[in-house]
Protein backbone atom coordinates (compact mmCIF):
# COMPACT_ATOMS: atom_id res chain seq x y z
CA UNK A 1 0.00 0.00 0.00
CA UNK A 2 1.13 3.73 -1.07
CA UNK A 3 2.35 5.90 1.72
CA UNK A 4 -0.22 8.30 1.20
CA UNK A 5 -3.25 5.84 1.36
CA UNK A 6 -2.22 4.70 4.92
CA UNK A 7 -4.04 2.09 6.73
CA UNK A 8 -7.81 3.70 8.54
CA UNK A 9 -7.48 3.83 11.94
CA UNK A 10 -9.76 0.86 12.29
CA UNK A 11 -7.41 -1.40 10.21
CA UNK A 12 -4.43 -0.05 12.00
CA UNK A 13 -5.58 -0.92 15.51
CA UNK A 14 -6.69 -4.24 13.94
CA UNK A 15 -3.61 -5.12 12.28
CA UNK A 16 -1.51 -4.08 15.21
CA UNK A 17 -3.50 -6.43 17.90
CA UNK A 18 -3.13 -9.12 15.53
CA UNK A 19 0.76 -9.03 14.67
CA UNK A 20 1.17 -8.66 18.68
CA UNK A 21 -1.21 -11.41 19.66
CA UNK A 22 -0.54 -13.97 16.48
CA UNK A 23 2.33 -15.27 17.93
CA UNK A 24 0.60 -15.98 21.37
CA UNK A 25 -1.82 -17.88 20.54
CA UNK A 26 -1.48 -21.50 19.62
CA UNK A 27 -3.16 -24.41 17.68
CA UNK A 28 -4.11 -27.34 20.08
CA UNK A 29 -4.47 -30.77 18.99
CA UNK A 30 -6.54 -33.24 21.24
CA UNK A 31 -7.08 -36.74 20.55
CA UNK A 32 -10.27 -36.99 18.98
CA UNK A 33 -13.13 -38.43 21.81
CA UNK A 34 -11.86 -36.48 24.34
CA UNK A 35 -12.27 -32.82 23.68
CA UNK A 36 -16.12 -32.53 23.81
CA UNK A 37 -18.54 -29.84 23.47
CA UNK A 38 -19.51 -26.16 21.43
CA UNK A 39 -17.17 -24.98 19.05
CA UNK A 40 -14.84 -28.43 18.83
CA UNK A 41 -12.79 -28.08 15.42
CA UNK A 42 -12.08 -31.55 13.75
CA UNK A 43 -8.42 -32.17 12.55
CA UNK A 44 -6.93 -34.78 10.54
CA UNK A 45 -5.36 -38.65 12.28
CA UNK A 46 -7.78 -38.94 14.98
CA UNK A 47 -7.32 -35.49 16.67
CA UNK A 48 -9.78 -31.99 17.25
CA UNK A 49 -8.49 -28.42 16.99
CA UNK A 50 -8.52 -25.65 19.07
CA UNK A 51 -6.81 -22.64 20.00
CA UNK A 52 -5.11 -21.65 23.41
CA UNK A 53 -3.08 -18.53 24.81
CA UNK A 54 0.45 -18.21 26.31
CA UNK A 55 -0.22 -15.93 29.51
CA UNK A 56 2.87 -16.68 31.78
CA UNK A 57 6.41 -16.87 30.93
CA UNK A 58 6.31 -20.59 31.48
CA UNK A 59 4.55 -22.14 29.52
CA UNK A 60 1.07 -21.95 30.92
CA UNK A 61 -1.62 -21.72 28.09
CA UNK A 62 -5.36 -20.63 28.76
CA UNK A 63 -7.97 -22.34 26.61
CA UNK A 64 -11.46 -24.06 27.01
CA UNK A 65 -12.47 -27.13 29.10
CA UNK A 66 -13.99 -28.35 26.12
CA UNK A 67 -11.25 -27.80 24.04
CA UNK A 68 -9.05 -30.43 26.12
CA UNK A 69 -12.30 -32.73 27.37
CA UNK A 70 -11.25 -35.66 29.47
CA UNK A 71 -7.63 -35.49 27.83
CA UNK A 72 -4.72 -34.89 30.08
CA UNK A 73 -2.20 -34.30 26.98
CA UNK A 74 -2.03 -33.02 23.57
CA UNK A 75 0.10 -30.76 21.44
CA UNK A 76 0.65 -26.96 21.05
CA UNK A 77 1.72 -25.70 18.01
CA UNK A 78 2.62 -22.06 17.39
CA UNK A 79 2.46 -19.12 13.87
CA UNK A 80 6.91 -19.33 13.99
CA UNK A 81 6.43 -23.70 12.84
CA UNK A 82 7.34 -24.37 17.03
CA UNK A 83 5.29 -26.93 18.64
CA UNK A 84 5.69 -28.44 22.07
CA UNK A 85 3.84 -31.49 24.11
CA UNK A 86 1.23 -29.80 26.88
CA UNK A 87 -0.25 -31.96 29.39
CA UNK A 88 -3.18 -30.43 31.20
CA UNK A 89 -2.81 -29.07 34.72
CA UNK A 90 -6.88 -28.19 35.21
CA UNK A 91 -9.66 -27.93 33.48
CA UNK A 92 -13.22 -26.41 34.95
CA UNK A 93 -16.24 -27.09 32.82
CA UNK A 94 -18.64 -24.57 34.96
CA UNK A 95 -16.31 -21.63 33.44
CA UNK A 96 -15.15 -23.19 30.22
CA UNK A 97 -11.83 -22.54 31.30
CA UNK A 98 -8.54 -25.38 31.47
CA UNK A 99 -4.87 -24.49 31.95
CA UNK A 100 -2.19 -26.04 30.08
CA UNK A 101 1.36 -26.29 30.30
CA UNK A 102 3.70 -26.66 27.85
CA UNK A 103 6.94 -29.08 27.95
CA UNK A 104 9.25 -27.09 25.67
CA UNK A 105 9.86 -23.27 24.64
CA UNK A 106 6.57 -21.00 23.99
CA UNK A 107 6.50 -17.37 22.78
CA UNK A 108 6.39 -14.39 25.04
CA UNK A 109 2.96 -14.36 27.17
CA UNK A 110 0.18 -12.49 26.30
CA UNK A 111 -0.79 -9.42 28.81
CA UNK A 112 -4.22 -10.52 30.55
CA UNK A 113 -6.48 -7.10 30.55
CA UNK A 114 -9.71 -6.49 32.33
CA UNK A 115 -13.23 -7.41 30.73
CA UNK A 116 -15.31 -5.33 33.62
CA UNK A 117 -14.13 -2.07 32.06
CA UNK A 118 -15.62 -3.27 28.91
CA UNK A 119 -18.24 -1.46 27.34
CA UNK A 120 -21.14 -2.03 25.12
CA UNK A 121 -19.85 -0.84 21.38
CA UNK A 122 -16.22 -1.57 22.05
CA UNK A 123 -14.02 -2.61 19.34
CA UNK A 124 -12.50 -6.03 19.63
CA UNK A 125 -10.33 -8.36 17.98
CA UNK A 126 -10.79 -12.37 18.14
CA UNK A 127 -7.65 -14.22 17.11
CA UNK A 128 -7.33 -18.02 17.03
CA UNK A 129 -5.07 -20.56 15.63
CA UNK A 130 -6.93 -23.16 14.04
CA UNK A 131 -4.54 -24.60 11.86
CA UNK A 132 -1.35 -23.72 13.87
CA UNK A 133 0.39 -21.85 10.88
CA UNK A 134 -1.02 -18.93 10.12
CA UNK A 135 -3.54 -16.87 12.69
CA UNK A 136 -7.19 -16.25 11.80
CA UNK A 137 -8.22 -13.02 13.03
CA UNK A 138 -11.81 -11.40 12.90
CA UNK A 139 -13.13 -7.94 14.32
CA UNK A 140 -15.94 -6.63 16.07
CA UNK A 141 -17.59 -4.70 19.19
CA UNK A 142 -18.99 -5.99 22.21
CA UNK A 143 -22.76 -6.43 21.59
CA UNK A 144 -23.59 -7.42 24.63
CA UNK A 145 -22.49 -8.27 28.43
CA UNK A 146 -23.26 -10.33 31.08
CA UNK A 147 -25.32 -12.96 29.21
CA UNK A 148 -25.32 -16.64 29.65
CA UNK A 149 -24.52 -19.56 28.11
CA UNK A 150 -26.71 -22.90 27.97
CA UNK A 151 -23.62 -25.97 27.48
CA UNK A 152 -24.14 -29.60 28.32
CA UNK A 153 -27.36 -28.63 31.03
CA UNK A 154 -25.49 -26.40 32.96
CA UNK A 155 -25.37 -22.30 32.77
CA UNK A 156 -21.92 -20.71 31.84
CA UNK A 157 -22.60 -16.85 33.41
CA UNK A 158 -21.55 -13.70 32.97
CA UNK A 159 -20.21 -14.18 29.29
CA UNK A 160 -19.38 -11.18 26.40
CA UNK A 161 -21.46 -11.66 23.45
CA UNK A 162 -19.52 -9.88 20.37
CA UNK A 163 -20.25 -9.86 16.96
CA UNK A 164 -16.80 -10.69 15.74
CA UNK A 165 -17.09 -14.10 13.47
CA UNK A 166 -15.94 -17.43 15.35
CA UNK A 167 -14.96 -20.41 13.46
CA UNK A 168 -14.71 -23.55 15.68
CA UNK A 169 -11.02 -23.88 15.43
CA UNK A 170 -10.81 -21.16 17.06
CA UNK A 171 -12.43 -21.60 20.65
CA UNK A 172 -10.16 -21.20 23.57
CA UNK A 173 -8.35 -18.32 21.83
CA UNK A 174 -7.95 -14.62 22.51
CA UNK A 175 -10.62 -12.03 22.61
CA UNK A 176 -8.67 -8.80 22.44
CA UNK A 177 -8.89 -4.92 23.42
CA UNK A 178 -7.49 -2.18 21.08
CA UNK A 179 -3.91 -2.48 23.48
CA UNK A 180 -4.05 -6.73 22.60
CA UNK A 181 -4.97 -7.27 25.99
CA UNK A 182 -6.72 -10.42 26.40
CA UNK A 183 -9.89 -9.18 27.69
CA UNK A 184 -11.39 -13.00 27.40
CA UNK A 185 -11.46 -16.34 26.01
CA UNK A 186 -13.61 -17.17 23.00
CA UNK A 187 -15.77 -20.24 23.98
CA UNK A 188 -18.70 -20.75 21.41
CA UNK A 189 -20.04 -19.88 18.52
CA UNK A 190 -23.68 -18.64 19.67
CA UNK A 191 -25.25 -17.85 16.30
CA UNK A 192 -25.06 -16.57 12.46
CA UNK A 193 -22.77 -13.03 13.22
CA UNK A 194 -22.97 -14.09 16.97
CA UNK A 195 -19.61 -15.21 19.12
CA UNK A 196 -19.10 -15.62 23.15
CA UNK A 197 -16.29 -15.40 25.11
CA UNK A 198 -15.43 -15.73 29.03
CA UNK A 199 -14.77 -13.06 30.24
CA UNK A 200 -11.25 -12.07 32.20
CA UNK A 201 -11.89 -10.44 35.58
CA UNK A 202 -11.30 -11.15 38.98
CA UNK A 203 -13.45 -13.98 39.33
CA UNK A 204 -11.59 -15.71 36.20
CA UNK A 205 -8.27 -14.96 37.67
CA UNK A 206 -10.02 -17.11 40.96
CA UNK A 207 -10.39 -19.38 38.86
CA UNK A 208 -7.25 -19.86 36.79
CA UNK A 209 -5.24 -19.70 39.77
CA UNK A 210 -7.32 -22.17 41.36
CA UNK A 211 -6.31 -24.54 38.59
CA UNK A 212 -2.42 -23.74 38.12
CA UNK A 213 -2.76 -24.32 42.16
CA UNK A 214 -5.11 -27.31 42.75
CA UNK A 215 -5.66 -28.77 39.24
CA UNK A 216 -9.45 -27.89 40.17
CA UNK A 217 -11.93 -25.51 41.45
CA UNK A 218 -13.93 -25.85 44.76
CA UNK A 219 -17.18 -23.40 44.27
CA UNK A 220 -20.50 -23.18 46.34
CA UNK A 221 -23.46 -22.94 45.36
CA UNK A 222 -27.01 -21.30 45.34
CA UNK A 223 -29.26 -22.62 42.43
CA UNK A 224 -30.44 -19.35 41.28
CA UNK A 225 -30.44 -18.49 37.81
CA UNK A 226 -30.87 -14.51 37.84
CA UNK A 227 -30.48 -11.49 35.46
CA UNK A 228 -30.01 -8.07 35.88
CA UNK A 229 -33.15 -6.21 36.81
CA UNK A 230 -34.10 -2.38 37.92
CA UNK A 231 -35.11 -1.60 41.54
CA UNK A 232 -38.62 -0.09 41.94
CA UNK A 233 -38.63 3.99 41.32
CA UNK A 234 -39.71 4.25 44.63
CA UNK A 235 -37.18 2.85 46.16
CA UNK A 236 -34.09 3.96 44.19
CA UNK A 237 -33.08 7.02 45.96
CA UNK A 238 -33.29 4.59 49.50
CA UNK A 239 -31.16 2.22 48.42
CA UNK A 240 -29.00 4.18 46.60
CA UNK A 241 -29.06 2.08 43.47
CA UNK A 242 -31.18 1.88 40.14
CA UNK A 243 -30.53 -2.39 39.83
CA UNK A 244 -30.24 -5.72 41.36
CA UNK A 245 -30.55 -9.54 40.27
CA UNK A 246 -33.47 -10.80 39.11
CA UNK A 247 -34.43 -14.00 40.09
CA UNK A 248 -35.52 -16.01 36.69
CA UNK A 249 -35.39 -19.52 38.02
CA UNK A 250 -34.69 -21.15 41.48
CA UNK A 251 -32.96 -24.82 41.42
CA UNK A 252 -35.50 -27.24 43.18
CA UNK A 253 -34.45 -28.94 46.18
CA UNK A 254 -31.57 -26.44 46.22
CA UNK A 255 -29.80 -24.29 48.58
CA UNK A 256 -31.32 -21.36 47.57
CA UNK A 257 -35.03 -23.10 47.69
CA UNK A 258 -34.58 -23.99 51.09
CA UNK A 259 -33.60 -20.47 51.75
CA UNK A 260 -37.06 -20.02 50.81
CA UNK A 261 -36.12 -17.94 48.00
CA UNK A 262 -38.37 -17.60 44.78
CA UNK A 263 -38.40 -16.82 41.09
CA UNK A 264 -39.03 -12.95 40.74
CA UNK A 265 -37.38 -12.07 43.61
CA UNK A 266 -34.85 -9.08 43.44
CA UNK A 267 -31.81 -9.79 44.91
CA UNK A 268 -29.59 -7.08 46.79
CA UNK A 269 -27.04 -7.33 49.16
CA UNK A 270 -25.33 -10.99 49.92
CA UNK A 271 -23.04 -11.12 52.92
CA UNK A 272 -23.85 -7.30 53.44
CA UNK A 273 -22.28 -6.75 49.98
CA UNK A 274 -24.23 -5.16 47.05
CA UNK A 275 -25.17 -7.42 43.97
CA UNK A 276 -26.03 -5.38 41.00
CA UNK A 277 -24.39 -8.53 38.47
CA UNK A 278 -24.27 -11.85 37.85
CA UNK A 279 -19.56 -11.57 38.71
CA UNK A 280 -21.03 -10.25 42.43
CA UNK A 281 -22.60 -13.17 43.01
CA UNK A 282 -19.70 -15.54 41.48
CA UNK A 283 -17.22 -13.31 43.52
CA UNK A 284 -19.16 -14.85 46.66
CA UNK A 285 -19.37 -18.60 45.00
CA UNK A 286 -15.87 -20.14 46.35
CA UNK A 287 -14.62 -22.51 48.48
CA UNK A 288 -15.14 -20.45 51.56
CA UNK A 289 -18.70 -20.33 51.24
CA UNK A 290 -19.35 -23.69 51.29
CA UNK A 291 -21.50 -24.62 54.29
CA UNK A 292 -21.58 -21.38 55.88
CA UNK A 293 -24.50 -19.41 56.35
CA UNK A 294 -25.34 -16.91 53.51
CA UNK A 295 -27.61 -13.21 54.64
CA UNK A 296 -29.24 -12.22 51.47
CA UNK A 297 -31.57 -9.83 51.20
CA UNK A 298 -34.50 -9.39 48.19
CA UNK A 299 -37.06 -7.04 47.48
CA UNK A 300 -40.16 -9.29 47.46
CA UNK A 301 -43.46 -7.60 46.50
CA UNK A 302 -42.45 -3.91 47.03
CA UNK A 303 -40.91 -5.10 50.66
CA UNK A 304 -37.41 -6.20 51.48
CA UNK A 305 -37.09 -9.46 52.94
CA UNK A 306 -33.76 -11.51 54.58
CA UNK A 307 -32.86 -14.89 54.21
CA UNK A 308 -30.27 -17.21 55.20
CA UNK A 309 -28.60 -19.72 52.57
CA UNK A 310 -26.24 -22.35 53.47
CA UNK A 311 -24.22 -22.96 50.02
CA UNK A 312 -23.33 -26.50 48.66
CA UNK A 313 -20.24 -27.43 47.07
CA UNK A 314 -20.91 -27.30 43.08
CA UNK A 315 -19.48 -30.89 41.95
CA UNK A 316 -18.52 -30.81 38.23
CA UNK A 317 -19.74 -33.63 35.69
Amino acid sequence: MEASHPLDAYSQIVSSVAERLTPKVASLRVPRGQGRGPGRGQGQGGESLGSGVVFTGDGFLLTNAHVVGKSTSGTASFSDGTSAPFRVVGADPLSDLAVLRANGPTPEPAELGEADKLVVGQLVVAVGNPLGLAGSVTAGVVSALGRSLPTRGRLIEDVIQTDAALNPGNSGGALADAEARVIGINTAVAGVGLGMAVPVNDTTRRIISALMRDGRVRRAYLGLVTMPGPVPANWRERLGRTTGLLVAEVVAGGPADRAGLRPGDLLLTAASKAVKSAQDLQRLMFSEAIGRPLAITVMRNGALVDVIAEPSELVAA
